[in-house]
Order: C-alpha cells, then structure tokens, then sequence
C-alpha cells in the first residue's frame, strides 16, 4: 500500500495521442443545428433561441467530451462573442447607435473571470497543495484512516458529518466544501493506492470524492447557513411574501427531508457507484503505523494548519467585510510568504488553472441565458402551466421547475438572483397558495439542486476535475442523486410543512 500523496488533474477525455471519436463531435453541433432551425416558441426572441441552441451544444459537449471541457467551455463563448450580432444582443442594442457591439461582446465573453467564486475554487486547489506539499494532508488522512478506515462507507460517514457540522458555521458552500473538505479528502484515496486518472480510481476515490460532494449539496439546504444564497432567498421572501424565516425554522422545516438524505446518501451511492475496496481492516493498523512513522508535527504542518483555521475564521465571521475569494487570497499570500509553497509550485498546479478557466467560461454560458431574456421567458412560460392545481401540488409544481432550471446556471447565487424572485411571484399570484410554505419549498431547493452537473456549485468543479469520476459518471450520478433529493423534498419535506 503507497503513501504517496495524490494530485488533482484534469480529467482527460481520451488517452494520449487518441483522437475523440467523430460522433462526439458531431452530436454537439447535430443539437445546436436542430434547435436553431426550429422557429423560436412565442414570446422568445430569435437571438435568445440561437444562444441557447449553442448553450445546449456546449452542455451537450460537457457529456460526451470531444475536447477537455475547459476547451469546450472557452470555444462556447467564443463562438458567441463571434456572432454576438445574431446571437448576443438584441435587435433594439442593435439599432441603438451607442452601443458598441464589440465591447460588449468581449466584456461579455470575459466577465466570468470576475466571478469571486471561480477565483475562491481555484484557491481551494492551492489550499490542497498546501496540505500535500507540508504532509498536513496526509496526516490528517491517516488519522481518520487509522479510527475509521476499516470500511469504505465509514470513511464516507465522516466526511459527511464533517460537512453538517461545518455548514452550522460556514455560510460559503464553496469555502467549505472546496476551501475546507476537498483539501482534507483529496489526500484519503492515496492512502489505499487509488490514484486519479487510473483504473484504480474507482477502488476507492471516486466513492470517496463523489460522497463529499454530494454531502456538501445536502448540508446546504440542511441549514440556513449552509450556504450564502439561503439568505438571498430570504431576503426576496421578507421584501415580495412578508414572510421571516428564523434559523431554527429552516430547520424544522428541512430537516425531515434534508437528514434522511444525509443518512442514506453514503449507502446510495455505495449501491450505485460501488468502490473495489470495501472492507480493509489492515488499513487502519497500517495508517496508525505511518502516522508514528512520520513523527511529531512539523513547523510547516503547525503553519499550514494556523492559516488554514485563520481562513476558515475569516469565512465564518468576515463575510461581511471580505469576500471569501479574497480570504482566500490572504491564506495564499501567507503560505507563499512563510514557503509553505513557492509561486512555481501555483505555477505548475495544472489543475487549479484548468478549472478557473472552465469554470470562468461556463458560469458566462449560463449567465448568457439571463442576459439573452431566456431565464425569464422559461420561467413565465413554466409558472403559467401549473394554474388549476390543489396549493400543494402548485408548490410541488413550481419547486420542480425551479429545481431542473438550474441546470441552465453554474452558480446558485445567480439562480436565486434570476429565478426565485419570478418563482415566487408566480406563487403568490395564485389565489389560496400559502406564502409560507411557498418560500420554504423554493429556498430549500438552492443547496439540493448543486448536485446535478458539474457546473452547478461551486465545490462541483473541484470534484468534477480530481481525476477520479469519470465525466459520464458525474453527470449520471447527478441526474440519480438530483432525482432522488428532489422527490424527497416535493414528497417528504413538502407534505409535512403544508401539515402546519
């Protein structure tokens, strides 16, 4: 058994020197050519229908993987920055002689670079080297090896009871799931010499990675501050319904749907997704065997280990003075200061830029959608079909079309922004639809809903690009696990808050 510590990768669609099949070329521009030559649907523009037509090309892109998704991603935008006249802006931009087409195409096709969140998930990559680089990482490994290592399942219980107790304090999914748990996590595979981009990737670190993942998108609807878009939707609720939700409220009111879900994910995924390595009682006798091998805590390990809790202080409690991107920040510029890594070390960190530059150009995709009038077309043309239900099934209606749009966003911040606001107000215009149990069905979907594609949550892209789950693998267990966690809320959460 190696104790080499692994290192995140891309995800390589192909082995070296293979080209991708012509299919997996051909079937993204089959569904962008059939979608643009149907007529626009009634109220939708035609450069809004041509942008999403390409918006379905490139997820459908991100599925068969013809080029390495950051490829995908960047040939996305440009290809709509390029037709921005047919594609980006509208006739009336078009006819206003003040607009400059160019400029707004390129500040389009750049404005993802400026998201804080991308720049917060390619810190979470440094924070991992800094955890391999100094073997804090390892010997946190082992010591959660050597108490809970004899099975696969009881590794993936405590990375999720980790995250639930984290989310009570952490208000930033992504500084916890990618700043705080994938940092820790990404060094457990290694430990059992299951190795990213490798068949042994599925002995144990693809069950591993994926289970805190999907930990993380529960917790985040488990509590109110499991993540910042709560308190955006809330704000909506208290400004267009009147309504005030408390932190205990939120969790009465997810907590019959959202810890059942907690509980069985581990053994959901351990059905679906099964890991080679299942039980491994010498596992633990050989982790407590390498951690007195390693001896007592070096000064690095002590320093890594003080910016580290310096930074997950900071994401709890300064989120009102400084944006996590840039605590972030501040914990790189420490390590980079005290040597717990030199800048040709962030250089080289492939992973870390691969996934800034994939996730910089998807999160513009989707914020495209809005800009183009899409999101809200969709959104008005779904709300005015779910007229003449009971209240409970409208609800039920409106949280699933809420919850299956999000596969047109890379942020939950920017769903709730486009999204709850025209949700909600479709709701309330209902006649006899309870305001209450209308917020609470809506708000408890933004944590549950980053499960579904890579692009989803911030953690999302950090996981999906370890090198461990395969990108088919990713995307199907997103649409089971998304399934899942959505018909536990309409049938579970839903019917018990309309019993109040």
């Amino acid at each position: 058994m190696s104790g080499t510590m692994v290192k995140a990768a891309g995800v390589e669609p192909a082995p070296p020197g293979n080209k991708p099949a012509w299919w997996r070329i051909a079937a993204p521009l089959a569904v962008i050519a059939i979608i643009a030559v149907l007529p626009p649907p009634a109220g939708l523009a035609q450069h809004a229908w041509y942008f999403f037509a390409i918006f379905c090309g490139v997820v459908a892109a991100l599925v068969l993987e013809p080029l390495p998704n950051t490829a995908v991603g960047l040939i996305g935008i440009t290809v709509v920055a390029s037709l921005a006249p047919w594609v980006l802006l509208s006739p009336a931009e078009m006819a206003n002689p003040s607009v400059n087409m160019v400029s707004v195409a390129a500040n389009w096709a750049l404005s993802g670079f400026s998201s804080t969140t991308v720049w917060l998930i390619g810190g979470a990559f440094m924070f991992a080297m800094g955890y391999e680089k100094t073997g804090l990482g390892r010997r946190i490994a082992l010591t959660l090896v050597s108490k809970l290592g004899r099975k696969s399942l009881s590794l993936a219980y405590a990375n999720a009871f980790a995250e639930a107790l984290l989310a009570i304090v952490t208000p930033s999914n992504s500084a916890r799931g990618a700043g705080t748990m994938y940092p820790m996590v990404s060094n457990l595979p290694g430990l059992y010499n299951s190795k990213p981009n490798d068949p042994s990737s599925r002995d144990i670190g693809a069950y591993i990675m994926y289970t805190a993942f999907a930990a993380n998108t529960i917790t985040s609807s488990l509590f109110l501050t499991g993540c910042a878009p709560n308190f955006l939707a809330l704000e909506f609720a208290r400004k267009l319904a009147k309504v005030d939700v408390s932190w205990l409220d939120w969790f009465l009111a997810s907590a019959p749907f959202a810890l059942p879900l907690l509980l069985l994910m581990p053994v959901v995924v351990y059905v679906l997704y099964p890991p080679r390595i299942k039980n491994s009682p010498e596992a633990a006798i050989w982790a407590s065997a390498q951690l007195k091998e390693m001896g007592p805590v070096s000064r690095n390990e002590i320093t890594l280990a003080v910016i580290v809790a310096g930074a997950v202080l900071l994401w709890i409690v300064g989120d009102h003075w400084m944006d996590g991107s840039i605590v972030a920040f501040l914990a790189i510029s420490f390590m980079l200061v005290l040597g717990v890594f030199t800048w040709g070390d962030m250089a080289r960190n492939h992973a870390a830029w691969t996934t800034i530059v994939m996730l910089a150009t998807l999160v513009t995709m989707a914020a495209g959608l809005a800009r183009v009038g899409f999101i809200t077309w969709f959104a008005n043309f779904a709300a005015h079909h779910v007229g003449g239900l009971s209240p409970t099934a409208t609800i039920m209606a409106l949280t699933t079309i809420y919850f299956i749009s999000h596969y047109m966003f890379a942020s939950l911040t920017a769903h709730t922004s486009a999204m709850f606001p025209i949700m909600l107000g479709v709701g309330l215009a209902l006649p006899g639809l309870p305001a209450r149990e209308l917020v609470m069905a809506l708000a408890l979907t933004t944590g549950i809903m980053g499960v579904i594609s890579p692009y989803a949550t911030g953690p999302a892209p950090v996981y999906y690009n370890s090198g461990y789950i395969k990108p088919a693998e990713f995307w199907g267990l997103g649409f089971v696990l998304g399934a899942l966690f959505l018909s536990t809320l309409l049938f579970v959460g839903i019917p018990i808050m309309m019993l109040h």
